[in-house]
């Protein structure tokens, strides 16, 4: 086989593999050991922002179950023709085109991408600090940061989720998975933190 071919298959399957959520969704420790990169943008974020890792990992479960490319589900037309997306969230963190572009401008990362877990990672943070700073909520209270980050902060302190149930158990189920991951999280990060030599010899 042409070895180009080859090179180019072999890129193919990394891209997917990469693209692909990591195959234990309900356990961060899982995650981090398959997606080495992403336990260093979620430590990066956390001291950046603040924001405990549990708190991001869980908004971004909830946003895309972990799909770098993921997209809101169309609408039908007819019942039965495909409509148009209600939104255009895209990516790990659903963020909006217009929210995107604001965290580029504000953050100076200009060439962050939806698609890229430390980018998505880093704008999840970036907009749960200003949640913090806007409505006073807490880095660590998962529940109101997922409706504010839901409604935007406009909104949460409007209190427009309050007669949408149906988003409250949304943001109690966040808030069950943070603090699962936060659990878990505590049981492995120390181990995480050492390099593979370290963990060759000593694990």
């Amino acid at each position: 086989m042409n070895t180009r071919l080859i090179g180019f298959i072999c890129l193919l399957f990394l891209v997917g593999c990469a693209s692909s959520p990591p195959r234990n969704t309900s356990n961060v420790c899982s995650m981090f050991e398959e997606r080495r990169s992403w336990y260093k943008a979620a430590e990066k974020t956390e001291k950046r922002w603040g924001v405990p890792v549990g708190v991001s990992m869980a908004i971004i479960m909830q946003e895309s179950g972990f799909r770098a490319r993921a997209k809101p589900p169309r609408g039908r037309f007819l019942w039965i023709f495909p409509g148009r997306r209600p939104s255009n969230a895209f990516g790990f963190a659903q963020a909006l085109d217009s929210t995107w572009d604001e965290y580029q401008r504000e953050t100076g990362n200009g060439w962050a991408s939806r698609a890229n877990f430390e980018d998505a990672m880093d704008f999840v943070g970036w907009y749960n600090a200003n949640s913090y700073q806007r409505n006073n909520i807490a880095r660590d209270d998962a529940r109101s940061l997922y409706l504010a980050y839901h409604e935007g902060n406009t909104g949460f302190a409007r209190g427009t989720y309050r007669d949408k149930q149906w988003l409250i158990d949304v943001a109690d189920r966040v808030q069950r998975n943070s603090q699962s991951y936060a659990q878990q999280y505590a049981q492995c990060r120390e181990d995480l933190s050492h390099g593979w030599l370290w963990r060759l010899f000593f694990a």
